[in-house]
């Protein structure tokens, strides 16, 4: 039995008078592509970037095009802390010729930060429509293995990728509403007087930061002992000292209870402490996968808490499935480089031009804490349950001269070495400039560089590079 409109459809296709991206299915409208990418942030874009030459690709985005990090996360946050770093500098060296006092003006400074952030939605549609990548703005819902649905209209392709991120958890407590995020942080026009973080990861020690560095009264609320979880206890602690000395309040082994608006107000009640009233409180005690609405378990596709659960290819147990950056249960640090270059190696297996399992580089990770705690490659605590294999090396260097030089007083580093090849293979770095020394060890651990290396090389004298000559052994 023939179908007239699908005929129709077929002869438009093989006379080119239709594209791919153009097919109807028979009794429904159904757009087809050869892949389509659900999320537009860091790793989908590039998943889509690299597919662009040689396929018809679909781009859906249910938030804001760019994602979390141009938009919300990485990029504003450093905007701000840039300011507020600038400002402390201005402290430190009161002393060595710099006269007056900075003070952060909260609007102008979010004027700043909405100087990049207001751009990056409409940079990113821009992008794709030059690129000839089809886009489209909504909720995506899998209706099939092959096929998602948005506002009612259904499309399908060969490959999926699932790139969409993470979003932030709330406390499941009474009163739970009055909760603000991250976002809303990034996104205040005025700083309130008294605030409070809920958790002690990267998200409230960086923003407490910018916070009290702006003038805030500021509270951290922790479940345990450990803040920054994954990085060196030792570090973690004196980190905490120097941000305590800001004027951060820590209150460690504290959880809260039940939260109750008053007015503009906020009334924190907690398991440990007397009723605290608050102008804000946010929830930074992590982030889950953004997968709401995609209908996964309708697929039998497998996840966990933590993610959805792929192989060394990237692949969900539905192979034509791929998911990549924060939507992804994994070990390695859920960042954005890492989602970019996730993006990129899909697109290179369903190119076909490697089926080799994903490698990583060392991924170095930063705090940007005001110093700054950073760490890359196997962690301090591996290297000493393991004597007989790494050689560790600590050395406060507050006075060398290019920690003098910024009166950066607690600055520390450890180094990590091969005891056999004697190749650096990991570093911690507590300093204002760690992010700068700890991306230098990162190259040097991923093109396994020996020490004796160095005695060839000739950075610009003085500066960090020069350093990396004294920081491990030859």
């Amino acid at each position: 039995m023939h179908n007239g409109k699908a005929d129709q459809v077929t002869n438009a296709v093989a006379t080119g008078r239709l594209k791919t991206g153009q097919c109807e299915r028979w009794g429904n409208m159904t757009k087809h592509y050869d892949t389509i990418v659900i999320g537009a942030g860091p790793g989908g874009l590039a998943a889509a970037y690299a597919l662009n030459a040689t396929q018809q690709v679909l781009v859906v985005e249910a938030n804001l095009w760019g994602g979390t990090c141009p938009n919300a996360g990485c990029d504003p946050k450093k905007m701000l802390y840039g300011v507020v770093e600038a400002k402390r500098q201005g402290q430190r060296y009161a002393k060595s010729g710099l006269v007056g006092t900075a003070q952060v003006d909260w609007p102008a400074l979010m004027t700043f930060k909405h100087s990049y952030t207001d751009r990056v939605p409409t940079g990113t549609v821009a992008g794709l429509t030059q690129a000839g990548i089809d886009h489209i703005h909504g909720q995506a819902h899998f209706v099939g293995t092959d096929m998602i649905q948005v506002d009612g209209t259904n499309y399908t392709a060969q490959q999926i990728i699932i790139a969409t991120g993470a979003t932030p958890t709330l406390p499941d407590i009474p009163g739970q509403t009055a909760f603000q995020t991250s976002t809303d942080f990034l996104n205040l026009a005025q700083l309130p007087a008294k605030i409070g973080f809920v958790g002690a990861g990267y998200v409230a020690i960086e923003l407490a930061n910018i916070a009290v560095e702006a003038g805030a009264e500021v509270h951290i609320f922790q479940h345990n002992e450990r803040l920054l979880r994954g990085f060196p206890a030792s570090y973690t602690e004196k980190l905490r000292q120097i941000l305590q000395a800001k004027g951060i309040h820590f209150h460690m082994n504290t959880n809260l209870t039940a939260l109750k608006e008053a007015g503009q107000q906020v009334i924190v009640t907690t398991d440990t402490l007397p009723a605290l009233t608050l102008d804000a409180i946010f929830a930074a005690a992590g982030r889950r996968p953004q997968l709401d609405d995609l209908n996964l378990s309708d697929l039998g596709i497998a996840t966990k808490p933590q993610g959805i659960v792929v192989n060394e290819r990237l692949q969900t147990n539905v192979p034509t499935i791929y998911a990549i950056g924060d939507a992804v249960a994994k070990q390695v640090p859920k960042l954005t480089p890492v989602a970019s270059l996730e993006g990129r190696y899909v697109a290179q297996v369903i190119l076909g031009q490697t089926q080799a399992a994903i490698t990583y580089p060392a991924i170095p990770h930063t705090v940007f804490a005001g110093p700054e705690l950073a760490q890359v490659g196997v962690t301090l605590d591996a290297a000493k349950q393991a004597p007989e294999q790494y050689m560790i090396q600590e050395q406060v260097v507050g006075n060398w001269y290019t920690y003098h030089r910024i009166q950066d007083q607690t600055a520390e580093v450890t180094t990590i070495q091969d005891r056999t090849t004697g190749q650096l293979v990991g570093a911690v770095v507590l300093a204002i400039n760690a992010e700068e020394l700890i991306n230098h060890f990162a190259a040097l651990i991923s093109k396994h560089e020996k020490p004796e290396t160095l005695r060839d090389w000739m950075p610009i004298y003085p500066s960090v590079a020069s350093d990396l000559g004294y920081f491990y052994s030859k």
